[in-house]
């Protein structure tokens, strides 16, 4: 790929998308669904362009569903199918993956989606509600309403109410239809504010209506009678839910991710759960017959509440959670490259897995509530109490059994928190510089590799060194506590804690004796640096300059030895393959480098749709992870190179890259309807993989392994007395002989069945693979006389084979043709052993009348010609099996 000429890129050639980790739920309500086989239930969630199920019992995903080309706006389950709606289009998937019927309609966007048995309800932001027929896709019924006056909000079928379903809209009004006679049957007045939410409630005609003032009614249907009302004062009702197990209580949630329980026979509240959710309730629901509740939200986030407190509150069961806001800064954590850390801009700092989502860990949000201020920061808000957002971070797993293993600075903050891996939680001490100005910030921290000491950076150009086990300040570098004039940019120790490595924004890389802290050498930089990264084993230190320029410094002849430009913007992050041999490195322009530091090359570089502002490669170097601008997952790439050989080349410096497509995310599918039975005969193998290739046939070994002693078998199985008739009618009907049963249609009298002298014309003057035959050898195909001798028996074989000769009705003509159909049996290589087979008899049945036919016996010459061959070739290969196979079990390797 080197050369002149712009050149236009075809992907990565080093890395494949493999999957996304910490995505589990978005703005739209869950759907959930109840498995009668497994008896189980399972939630849907929608994320993005697909959607997640995760059986309740563990909040273990699944499945994932294919792609839509936009992105779902609501979701929906019924007993077989799952419904989603992306736009104007209705997808139905099947088996929680494959699309399998589409429904096409809609002029504007689907925002509301309500299974009804055979049919399915939608309605969009213009008004029209259509009713289809949900196996053959029609529209059964359309319904237009005008926005103006009727905007449909909220829809719900009531239960034990055939075929009706209650329409709620955002002025107010109710309206229950007959959707079968296409007929209004009554209209509800309203309460004066807009329907956000309808559910049915335990009690038959008794529905929960949600109101846009945060007012709950529970309103009787059939007599249009007002049971009893409730109000919260959190905004609108976002979502209803009522228990099934017994207790009468209700669960409403609201904008702000707190949910209200009432009870319905007291009428009053029981209990609250404050910040179920750090954003919108999305959906809450009940399981049916357990004092179960299943929540999800905006903040990226499935939970699932037990009631079995006292008083009837509800405490947290389990729960599946990602970042509710885009990760920052990722790194993995340990040597195995399993565990993946990630700090984003929701203040959390979080653990994934890429084994299995049950290892995540949520280390939670940074508090400046410590133990000894709790009493005075009682008058704190909930918000006031939580550190900002992080924006660096360092871990070692050295001695993190010991004491906290990892050490991060915050947005605005002087003060650095330490966190525990192992018990999931902030840990003991906030470090903080002593003597410094109050508007100075902490913006670069690094542990050492023995896991003792932390080094910390800050803005007013101090580096700190502090003792991790007992929080202690041991000391700081620079003359009058100044290691640099500006602000220190990076901050790294080599392995042995012989020598720190510093940089801030005067351009300055400076050495420095770790134990004494005294300043070895400076190195002058062609720009201020951004960022920095040390890879402790090759020992050399990358540094990212404002200039969109990267430089590897060795640090033992502290010098410069690569310099690499490209990038058009500024450069996010970077990190080193385990064996220093590569620099992966990301840019806000969208791009994913790799260079090779050996020879000083680009040697692979792809565009993202969105801007990557983290890498990390695992210390095994099979995964890649990175994370993006506005998204809220971690994405995983696998290294090609661990599974085979993969070409790297000199990339240009005219090299276009190519757009490579995020993983999780696949490509849009067709708009055409997709059935499962054209997706379970997608592909079909191949009848020959190769003209040099010997292709077995697949049929049982006793239809051809047999064919030569039919005589011995014949003899084994005569019966020892001849069959005697049947007194009365058979009880199974008669069928004709054949490996497909067919039955014989009895067409002669009783007087011609019971004689015994048959007619010239029942004898059949040649049969169906004589015939066959004939024909193939004037056009040179013998499939049709193969696929038929393919469907008889041993026995029915040998009748054929016989009945080619004069003697059973044949000709030497038919000879020929079978010699010819095993010819080209044996020059394709398909069904190597039934040609052999079928030879084997062939000449045990014909040899003495075929040594007679001139024409016949040229033709067996070809043959045997062919035989040997081929016998040949396969010799060969069984004898260097054989000759490997013997060597490696008698060799002393």
């Amino acid at each position: 790929m080197s050369g002149g000429g712009s050149l236009a890129g075809g992907g990565s050639s080093l890395f494949s998308g493999f999957r996304v980790l910490g995505l589990y739920s978005n703005h739209v309500p869950h759907a959930l669904r109840y498995h009668k086989k497994h008896r189980e239930f399972y939630v849907v969630t929608a994320v993005g362009k697909c959607f997640h199920t995760y059986n309740v019992n563990r909040l273990g995903i699944v499945s994932v569903s294919n792609s839509l080309s936009d992105d779902i706006i609501c979701v929906a389950a019924d007993r077989m199918l799952m419904f989603a709606a992306a736009g104007r289009v209705i997808s139905a998937f099947a088996r929680n993956k494959e699309v399998v019927m589409r429904y096409h309609g809609h002029k504007q966007e689907v925002h509301l989606l309500l299974p009804l048995g055979d049919q399915l309800i939608s309605a969009d932001s213009s008004g029209d509600v259509i009713v289809w027929d949900v196996q053959e896709g029609d529209v059964y019924l359309r319904l237009q309403f005008d926005p103006a006056s009727f905007n449909v909000s909220a829809m719900m079928h009531p239960s034990t109410y055939l075929n009706k379903v209650l329409l709620g809209s955002s002025q107010g009004a109710l309206q229950l239809w007959n959707i079968k006679t296409s007929k209004l049957l009554f209209t509800f007045p309203g309460w004066s504010a807009g329907v956000t939410v309808l559910q049915q409630s335990p009690a038959v005609d008794v529905v929960g209506v949600g109101l846009a003032t945060g007012r709950i009614v529970i309103h009787n249907i059939r007599l249009d009678e007002t049971l009893m009302s409730f109000t919260q004062d959190w905004g609108p009702i976002s979502s209803l839910a009522f228990r099934t197990d017994g207790p009468p209580i209700m669960a409403s949630g609201s904008p702000q991710g707190h949910i209200a329980f009432w009870d319905l026979e007291r009428r009053q509240l029981v209990t609250q759960q404050r910040h179920a959710h750090s954003t919108a309730i999305a959906g809450a629901t009940f399981l049916h017959g357990e004092p179960l509740l299943v929540t999800n939200g905006a903040d990226n986030a499935i939970k699932v509440w037990i009631f079995d407190q006292e008083g009837g509150g509800a405490r947290l069961l389990r729960s599946r959670q990602g970042h509710s806001a885009p990760p920052t800064t990722i790194c993995h954590h340990g040597n195995d490259g399993k565990n993946l850390l990630s700090a984003g801009q929701d203040g959390t700092l979080q653990s994934f897995s890429t084994v299995h989502e049950r290892f995540n860990k949520n280390l939670g949000h940074g508090s400046i509530n410590k133990k000894k201020e709790q009493k005075k920061k009682k008058g704190l808000s909930y918000e006031e109490l939580r550190l900002p957002a992080i924006t660096a971070f360092s871990s070692a797993a050295a001695r993190q059994s010991d004491w906290d293993g990892i050490v991060s600075c915050h947005r605005g903050r002087l003060a650095t928190t330490t966190w525990n891996y192992q018990r999931c939680t902030m840990g003991a001490y906030h470090l903080q510089p002593p003597d410094t100005p109050r508007n100075a910030i902490a913006t670069a921290v690094s542990i050492t590799s023995c896991g003792n000491f932390a080094l910390i950076g800050s803005s007013c150009g101090r580096v700190d060194v502090y003792n991790l086990q007992s929080g202690m300040h041991r000391g700081c570098y620079g003359d009058n506590a100044k290691a640099h004039s500006g602000v220190v940019r990076g901050v790294a120790t080599d392995t042995l804690n012989q020598l720190t490595l510093t940089s801030g924004s005067d351009w300055l890389l400076k050495f420095w004796r770790f134990k004494s802290r005294k300043q070895e050498e400076q190195l002058k930089l062609n720009a201020a640096p951004a960022s920095m990264l040390l890879h402790r084993d090759s020992g050399m230190l990358a540094l990212a300059l404002d200039d969109f320029t990267l430089l590897v410094v060795d640090i033992e002849t502290r010098r410069v030895v690569r310099k690499f430009s490209g990038h058009h913007g500024n450069i996010n992050d970077m990190t080193f393959s385990p064996d220093g041999r590569w620099l992966v490195t990301v840019a806000m322009d969208c791009t994913i480098r790799t260079w090779d530091l050996p020879s000083g090359c680009l040697v692979d570089c792809f565009l993202v749709a969105m801007a990557p502002v983290g890498v990390s490669l695992s210390p095994t170097g099979d995964f890649l992870a990175t994370a993006h601008v506005d998204s809220l997952g971690v994405y995983l790439w696998t290294n090609k190179s661990l599974c085979g050989p993969v070409g790297l080349r000199p990339l240009p410096a005219d090299y276009q890259p190519a757009v490579e497509t995020l993983p999780g995310v696949m490509a849009d599918q067709s708009e055409q309807e997709v059935t499962s039975e054209e997706m379970d005969d997608a592909y079909q193998s191949a009848e020959q993989l190769g003209a040099e290739l010997v292709t077995l046939s697949l049929l049982p070994e006793s239809r051809w392994k047999s064919l030569l002693h039919l005589d011995v078998i014949k003899k084994r199985n005569k019966p020892v007395a001849p069959p005697a008739a049947p007194p009365a009618a058979p009880f199974f009907l008669p069928t004709l002989p054949g490996l497909t049963p067919q039955f014989l249609s009895p067409t002669a009298t009783e007087q011609e069945a019971q004689s015994k002298v048959l007619s010239w014309g029942v004898l059949p003057q040649r049969s169906e693979v004589s015939s066959a035959l004939a024909s193939s050898l004037q056009s040179g195909s013998f499939d049709r006389p193969l696929s038929l001798l393919k469907d008889c028996g041993p026995a029915a074989l040998s009748v054929e084979l016989t009945s080619l000769t004069s003697e059973g009705g044949g000709d030497s003509s038919l000879l020929l043709a079978f010699i010819k159909m095993i010819d080209s049996m044996l020059v394709t290589g398909r069904d190597f052993d039934l040609a052999h087979a079928y030879l084997a008899l062939f000449l045990k049945l014909h040899l003495r009348s075929l040594s007679q036919d001139p024409v016949a016996m040229e033709a067996l010459l070809c043959v045997s010609s062919r035989l040997e061959a081929g016998w040949a070739e396969l010799q060969a290969s069984f004898d260097q099996s054989l000759c490997l196979l013997s060597y490696t079990k008698s060799a002393l390797l």
